[in-house]
């Protein structure tokens, strides 16, 4: 057990952050949900009932849509991209996809290389882009989710205000869609921008999103 805790501590440690702060999440959205009720005249509702509404449920996936949407870029575009002097960025004589000898792929694999990177064809050719599919695929899925959750929301906000209900097509060409989108991917945006950037002059001893402490600024990778 105590071997488990040590070579999964950083995903156990985000998990737990996580399950507290959906747990936190759903309690103060809950008594917020309420007090919006009561001013506009309603009725409280469950807990139960609050976690099953839409209005909690888009709360949820647009910000979980954003942090994948995050990810798929930064995945995707430090393939081709780099940042002088981060240890976010390859160098420069690596941008691209880089050879089959460097990505230990096909007859350059090892007996430890996941089967598929062994097996050549199709299936390499898919491990070898997994991490960006299955981040493609899990925003939209949250995407989708964020978008249907949303409409349900926003047609019971347009009834109790005696306003028209809108389809789908009509709430994600609406103001109120993009304006609970562009504010979540701003800010993911920024946050890896900066993080880019500052890794270049800053450190933090002993963390592998850090350069060695006494590595030059221009020093391109986390092993300076």
């Amino acid at each position: 057990m105590r071997k488990f805790l040590r070579d999964n501590g950083l995903s156990l440690f985000f998990g737990l952050l996580f399950l507290l702060a959906l747990a936190g999440q759903a309690l103060a959205g809950h008594a917020d949900f309420n007090d919006r009720q009561l001013q506009d005249g309603g009725s409280p509702v469950g807990f139960g009932d609050y976690l099953a509404s839409s209005d909690f449920l888009v709360d949820v996936a647009e910000n979980w849509q954003s942090e994948y949407l995050q990810f798929l870029l930064y995945v995707v575009a430090t393939v081709y991209l780099i940042q002088r002097g981060s240890p976010e960025s390859k160098p420069s004589s690596r941008i691209g996809r880089e050879s089959d000898r460097d990505q230990l792929v096909g007859a350059h694999a090892t007996a430890r290389s996941p089967k598929w990177a062994r097996t050549g064809g199709w299936r390499t050719a898919v491990f070898s882009r997994s991490l960006g599919l299955v981040m493609g695929l899990l925003f939209l899925a949250t995407w989708g989710v964020q978008s249907a959750a949303g409409l349900a929301a926003y047609n019971s906000d347009q009834l109790l205000s005696f306003g028209d209900p809108v389809d789908w097509l009509g709430y994600v060409g609406s103001a109120e869609f993009w304006n609970r989108s562009l504010q979540n991917w701003q800010s993911e945006f920024l946050a890896l921008g900066s993080m880019a950037v500052l890794s270049v002059y800053l450190r933090q001893r002993g963390s592998p999103e850090s350069k060695p402490v006494g590595a030059p600024h221009t020093a391109t990778d986390e092993t300076g």
